[in-house]
């Protein structure tokens, strides 16, 4: 199956707790290499996160951005470091003793102070779970979307491999023709020059000929190669790295293709095939 490693997923939910939110956005990569951004209550969960993104992803940079805000009961429910706020205003008092210039501490810079205010008694054990569940969700929206994706691409590289084979088709049909078509240009040439040749030794310039420039092979690699892509864009595992190997060898037969040739014909074959591969090749980076 053509899987894109491109996508994008948001999850939200009202826990008991607050609102959760999970962001998951995919872009291609070689490897997987996920980037996790959680908030401080949720921390613990992140090889547990890491162990679900590598069972169900093979390949792909993945951004996991999860948001948590403490509401309803829980967020009534906080409590004040007493003696902590004791020392802050005792140290205020001392200061502004010795500084009478200095305004006094408001109420709203004392509970701003670091750990003066003390979070809720959360279930920690029920709040990862809710986490876990949101992004299970979340990664299956994802995969979602690149299936979707990657159906899209598998669908554009079949039509670029139908004009391939068309190509190659009409390559080999044509074959003796452009023998034929040689032949009489070295005829041609000959007659120009008013040379005769020998019609043994014209033989045997029309054999080294035939097999400097013979393509069958090229042709038959290039058929080969094309229904191998095709039955791995119809496999379930991950099939990015086994196209892009087809991508190089497409590309190899093109090339010579295009360096045997002594005919207009062939070469614009070469070249229309080159731009076909070259267009997979930049298909098949974006598949996992």
């Amino acid at each position: 199956m053509a899987r894109s490693m491109t996508a994008f997923a948001r999850v939200q939910r009202n826990t008991e707790w607050g609102a959760m939110s999970i962001e998951l956005r995919s872009v291609n990569h070689r490897f997987l290499e996920p980037s996790l951004r959680l908030p401080e209550d949720l921390r613990s969960l992140e090889p547990a996160i890491r162990d679900r993104l590598g069972k169900r992803l093979n390949r792909g940079k993945v951004d996991v951005g999860i948001r948590f805000q403490v509401g309803g009961e829980a967020a009534q429910s906080f409590t004040i470091d007493e003696p902590l706020m004791k020392r802050v205003l005792e140290a205020a008092a001392l200061v502004q003793e010795k500084a009478d210039d200095i305004a006094p501490l408001a109420v709203n810079d004392v509970l701003r102070w670091p750990g003066l205010v003390m979070p809720p008694d959360i279930d920690e054990a029920g709040l990862a779970a809710a986490a876990l569940a949101l992004v299970d969700e979340a990664l299956g929206q994802l995969l979602a979307g690149r299936e979707r994706e990657g159906e899209t691409l598998k669908q554009l590289m079949v039509q670029r491999l139908d004009t391939m084979t068309a190509l190659v088709t009409g390559l080999r049909d044509i074959l003796p023709e452009l023998r034929q078509a040689y032949r009489q240009r070295v005829l041609d040439r000959l007659a120009d020059a008013r040379q005769e040749m020998d019609q043994d030794r014209l033989e045997q310039e029309m054999v080294l000929h035939a097999q400097k420039s013979d393509v069958d092979e090229e042709l038959d690699r290039l058929d080969t190669h094309i229904k191998e892509v095709r039955r791995v864009l119809d496999q379930k595992e991950p099939i990015g790295r086994r196209l892009d190997f087809l991508m190089q060898e497409l590309n190899r037969e093109a090339n010579t293709l295009g360096s045997k040739a002594n005919d207009v014909r062939q070469t614009n074959v070469a070249v229309e095939l080159k731009v076909l591969i070259e267009q997979m090749r930049e298909q098949v980076q974006n598949i996992e």
